[in-house]
């Protein structure tokens, strides 16, 4: 499987960041990149971290970028949506068989 990479551009927009913020990121060595075609691409989970690293990057990406659609993604259809059942058996399960250090 490939790595996910998206232009400064891209990144700006799906984090709610200027791509100025982007590219700064990129200069001081916060992003990992790749040039392609004379373009930066740059890994989306790098992108994911970076934007965990400050509250005011969360807030932005939250508000303005990616984050804001979270709610939405909720399935409603209960055919594909998991029970809350199976998801607590599921989580009690992990717990059962976590190691004993």
């Amino acid at each position: 499987m490939s790595a996910v990479r998206v232009s400064p551009s891209q990144a700006a927009q799906l984090f709610g960041v200027n791509e100025r913020s982007i590219r700064r990121a990129i200069k001081n060595g916060e992003l990992r990149y790749i040039i392609v075609q004379g373009r930066y691409k740059i890994n989306f989970e790098d992108l994911v971290k970076w934007s965990q690293q400050l509250p005011s990057r969360e807030n932005k990406r939250d508000s303005e970028g990616i984050g804001q659609y979270v709610a939405k993604w909720r399935i409603k259809n209960p055919k594909f949506s998991p029970s809350k059942k199976i998801v607590e058996q599921d989580q009690d399960h992990l717990i059962d068989n976590e190691p004993n250090i």
